[in-house]
């Protein structure tokens, strides 16, 4: 036997949408209803568990043997469901991996698993078996029934008089549907099959493999949580919640103030017509309003404002996720961002946390931590906004270790300059220099300096560099801030031009991309620009990046734009999350190539910094729980090192320690 092809429908009481698989998993009540498994690509036999089956033991032998490979789609569930099913009733067949003082060790080695959705992650296709099937046109597609089988069997059901008041459905209780529901099973390892062999001349490179069996690990470590932090901050938000609530009933004497309409028949009776209560219209009124003549009508705003925050759903998200390790496991979806290979976040979502400016964070949340309600109440005005600053502080290490916290110092800028050879840029990176200043200083002819000379013009450096990299306009710096920022409307154009004409070398690329981009769909020859090379293969756009991972492109074509241009189109997950036809151009490219980069760079720092305990990441960060005896300096070095295949980029990373997450 050299691979089995496996996919499992399984039961848990826990909500896996709120809650991840790996917690739904470790339930008591979790089992593994039916078990479909093909040995080297012999007809699927489905065993169901659930009516007295047994899985034979050459197939239970396989599931930790490293020179066998396993495939699924999603292909993390499987392994984290066999993890914690293996240990409950074949433990003789379960083989843990790394150290005993690693959390990752509770679950299967990755490394003999592979996953079918991640080929077509990296193929540019969906990340759901029934999406995949439906673009690749295949014979066998995923049963449409599949749905409502799994509500009916594989989560609780609401007791009632007719089911007779149980709070489960099983095989018994409809046969129909069971034997439905295992050819659904079979069905669904036959597709993956099929996927398998439709990508077959497209494979995965070995590299990226062991990223993502890196990524396993790491999702397997988890982080830990505070939960003395989260249930108070939770409780904390209910009552500030409820005051506000009292104090603005008070001052407009609604039912609801909370409410849209009824706040808005307020304000017009005060004489305040407003066309939104939106969070940043309601900010703008605030800022300007003269504090004398609008009092209550300010005070309520504010108020209003204070109720708007959501801080208390990311506390939720954790409540949800913790598992009974005390961490949060299952937080990074590998190859999450289809374009760039990205990762998303997951359930607690690290990448949108709030950021935190508070001066003594550590204090506020010391007294969070301790209960005391009332003195949070006494030392700041606007609690919400409070626990929303202290979100991030809710990671920590686990007991006797420390965090170390590592982030790369303007990756994208970085890599962009060197790609495009702007090198008066390079060379800003290398002295160790303030792009802003220096982007305000090249845009404007004059020495800028953070805190000195010309300092005032350091903001359209920093607006400038932000917004208009990939060809952003006007409405990039609008989206940016920059009219919220007091920068006049009149002024935008001038900066944009002043930022192009001060930046020939990245203009010039990104029309270099495009020109290559449509030379090589329309006249399906290879083309290169500056290292990074585009070629059309079998209906696809592949861009071959330094590392010599592609990205690609499903069916491209060249069309009309609106504005009666020529431009780009292929097919991909769009804004509305449906499979659509997504329109491109050369500046829109060098943003993916750009972000694709960037993310290889930070991987390439992951794989070195490996044998440390990652416990999570954000496009440019590491999070390392760690003994207190590593040294900072030398894990910033680490993450520092230029890749191999980019040996001349000049990288720096920064860092810091703490006791628990924030940023510094």
């Amino acid at each position: 036997m050299k691979e089995l092809s496996i996919d499992l429908e399984t039961y848990s009481d826990v909500d896996i949408s709120k809650c991840g698989a790996y917690k739904y998993a470790e339930s008591d009540n979790f089992e593994i209803l039916l078990f479909g498994v093909s040995m080297d690509g012999s007809p699927v036999k489905v065993y169901d568990l659930a009516c007295g089956d047994t899985v034979p033991e050459e197939i239970l032998a396989a599931l930790s043997n490293e020179n066998i490979t396993k495939w699924a789609f999603n292909a993390a569930f499987e392994r984290i469901c066999l993890s914690n099913w293996l240990k409950r009733h074949h433990p003789e067949h379960f083989f843990g991996y790394s150290i005993p003082e690693d959390p990752a060790s509770k679950y299967l080695d990755p490394s003999s698993w592979k996953c079918t959705m991640i080929w077509s992650a990296y193929m540019g296709l969906p990340l759901s078996l029934e999406g995949v099937g439906a673009v690749l046109k295949l014979h066998d597609q995923k049963l449409k029934e599949g749905k409502d089988l799994i509500r009916y069997f594989c989560t609780p059901c609401k007791p009632t008089k007719a089911n007779g008041g149980r709070t489960r459905n099983l095989p018994q209780h409809n046969g129909e549907k069971w034997i439905l529901f295992k050819e659904y099973n079979r069905r669904d390892v036959e597709v993956e099959m099929e996927i398998k062999k439709r990508l077959a001349k497209y494979p995965v490179p070995d590299f990226l493999w062991d990223e993502y069996h890196l990524d396993q690990e790491i999702n397997d470590r988890g982080i830990m949580l505070d939960m003395q932090v989260v249930e108070n901050a939770i409780a904390f938000d209910e009552k500030s919640k409820s005051e506000l609530m009292l104090s603005m009933q008070n001052i407009t004497n609604l039912d609801n103030p909370n409410s849209v309409v009824q706040m808005k028949q307020w304000l017009s009776d005060q004489g305040v017509e407003m066309d939104s209560l939106g969070k940043k219209d309601v900010a703008q009124f605030v800022k300007n309003s003269d504090g004398n003549a609008n009092g209550n009508i300010t005070e309520a705003l504010k108020l209003r404002l204070q109720l708007a925050k959501s801080s208390v759903k990311k506390y939720q998200a954790m409540q949800n996720a913790v598992c009974k390790d005390g961490r949060a496991h299952g937080m990074f979806q590998f190859y999450g961002a289809n374009r760039s290979g990205r990762w998303a976040g997951r359930l607690i979502q690290l990448q949108n946390l709030p950021q935190n400016h508070m001066n003594d964070l550590s204090e506020a949340r010391s007294i969070v931590k301790s209960g005391d309600y009332e003195t949070l109440q006494l030392l700041y005005d606007d609690i919400p906004d409070t626990l929303s600053q202290l979100i991030r502080t809710a990671f920590i290490p686990r007991p006797g270790y420390k965090f170390i916290v590592s982030d790369f110092s303007a990756i994208e800028a970085r890599v962009l300059a060197y790609l495009a050879g702007e090198t008066w840029r390079s060379k800003v990176f290398a002295e160790g220099k303030d792009i802003y200043c220096a982007s305000a200083s090249q845009m404007f002819g004059v020495p800028v300096e953070k805190h000195g000379i010309n300092s005032h013009l350091r903001q359209k450096g920093k607006i400038a560099e932000l917004a208009l990299g990939y060809g952003g306009s006007v409405g990039a710096l609008i989206s940016m801030g920059a009219l919220d920022m007091g920068l006049p409307e009149e002024d935008l154009q001038p900066l944009v031009n002043a930022w192009r004409n001060s930046n020939p070398m990245i203009t010039a690329f990104w029309w270099d991309v495009d020109r290559a981009v449509k030379t090589a769909i329309a006249k399906r020859i290879p083309t290169e620009v500056r290292g990074i090379k585009f070629f059309y293969k079998s209906g696809m756009l592949f861009i071959q990046l330094p590392s010599r991972r592609r990205l690609a492109y499903v069916k491209p074509r060249i069309g009309t734009n609106q504005f009666g241009g020529e431009s780009v189109t292929y097919e991909g997950v769009g804004s509305a999350k449906k499979w659509d036809r997504i329109e491109s151009y050369g500046p829109k490219f060098v943003e993916n190539i750009v972000q694709a980069i960037s993310r290889d760079i930070l991987c390439y720092a992951m794989k070195t910094l490996r044998h440390c305990f990652i416990v999570g990441h954000v496009h440019d960060e590491l999070i390392i729980e760690c003994d207190p005896r590593v040294d900072l300096k030398v894990v910033c070095e680490q993450m520092g090192r230029s890749p191999d295949w980019m040996s001349d980029i000049l990288l720096r990373a920064d860092g810091y320690e703490a006791i628990f997450y924030k940023k510094d």
